[in-house]
């Protein structure tokens, strides 16, 4: 590899070129700023492995007589996310390298402070015909991740303050490569260079715990199968003191044995007497509320339908803009078994000689 055109230099470059070309490639391809693009991640190890030669004088001048053989150097990190670069550059050099790389450091400790919101939950909940039409609080057993009661949700637990021995108390862990110095956070005790703090046993440190808890779900009269209920913050608690997120509940109705939906109306059939078809009559209807009165005309046919306003599916906007039920008229025949139904049967049919089939034959 050239190593002057990896850092777009000629060999007549200075050391101050050197270093303001690898400032400026090693901000432009840094992982940190463009993650996704792994030709940029290829580029910045071979800025990387040309600076470290050509940034050190006694390397660089071995390579520019061909008496070093250059294969790469050997241990290349291109990690630095979350990284702080205090000595980077000597001099004027200094600040500029730490403006350039200011806002990839901003950037991770955001990340890594950041609250997460917990996952949502799913569950399914049975209802009969009634509750569904009934509605009212319905409790549900679920299992969710909560935060832990011994640390609160933080994942560790306050300690008697003691020298961190990760950092021996100095809050920050530094390393040379070359001639730049790097330095980072002390990540067991967060820079502080104290002990305060250790992971929570109760939740092994993750700051949640799983449980299982009765959430009361709010059912709405006349809910719908299939309908989809939230519940507002009773899903997962979320990470590192998130909020929680949220239930999501799916309604399935049984069906009724008798009653049938049509949106907001209710169907039902109710069988009737031939006298009480021919006749007239007041029959007793079942409704969601009980049995109500209805009046059958006379000379009512198989199949006459009969609306009871009010009495169908409850609305959500009132009384009043309740449904309706719809109620089907079936005449049902009685057994004529003795002699005495028969000849009364024939006695109404030479009273009332009708040929209910004539109209087939007119067409």
């Amino acid at each position: 590899m050239d190593l002057y055109g990896a850092l777009d230099l000629t060999p007549a470059a200075t050391p101050a070129d050197i270093e303001r070309a690898y400032l400026r490639l090693a901000r432009r391809y840094h992982p940190g700023i463009n993650p996704s693009d792994r030709l940029g991640a290829e580029r910045f190890r071979q800025v990387q492995e040309a600076y470290e030669v050509l940034g050190d004088p006694a390397r660089r001048q071995q390579y520019d007589e061909g008496q070093h053989r250059y294969h790469g150097v050997v241990e290349t990190t291109i990690a630095f996310d979350g990284f702080d670069f205090t000595a980077a550059a000597q001099g004027a050099e200094a600040a500029t390298f730490s403006e350039l790389f200011a806002d990839v450091f901003q950037d991770a400790a955001r990340r890594a402070m950041a609250h997460d919101q917990g996952g949502s939950l799913e569950l399914t909940m049975q209802l009969s015909f009634e509750e569904a039409m009934r509605g009212g609080a319905v409790p549900v057993s679920v299992v969710r991740r909560e935060r832990c009661p011994a640390c609160g949700g933080a994942g560790v637990v306050a300690l008697e303050s003691e020298a961190c021995s990760a950092c021996h108390g100095q809050g920050a862990i530094r390393w040379a490569r070359g001639h730049m110095v790097f330095t980072k956070a002390c990540e067991p005790c967060g820079g502080s260079g104290r002990m305060t703090r250790a992971g929570c046993r109760m939740c092994a440190a993750t700051g949640l715990q799983t449980r299982s808890e009765v959430v009361t779900v709010h059912v709405p009269a006349g809910i719908e199968s299939q309908a989809r209920l939230v519940v507002p913050g009773r899903g997962h608690a979320g990470e590192r003191g998130g909020p929680a997120g949220d239930l999501y509940v799916t309604i399935e109705v049984a069906p009724h044995p008798m009653f049938h939906r049509d949106g907001l109306d209710l169907h039902v059939k109710v069988p009737v007497a031939i006298h009480e078809a021919a006749l007239g009559a007041r029959i007793d209807v079942p409704t969601l509320a009980g049995p109500v009165k209805a009046r059958v005309p006379p000379g009512t046919a198989a199949g006459t339908r009969l609306r009871l306003r009010g009495h169908g599916v409850p609305s959500q906007l009132g009384p009043d803009a309740a449904g309706d039920l719809i109620v089907e008229l079936q005449i049902v025949l009685p057994p004529v078994q003795d002699e005495r139904s028969k000849a009364l049967l024939r006695e109404f049919a030479r009273l009332n000689p009708v040929d209910v089939r004539a109209h087939l034959f007119d067409v």
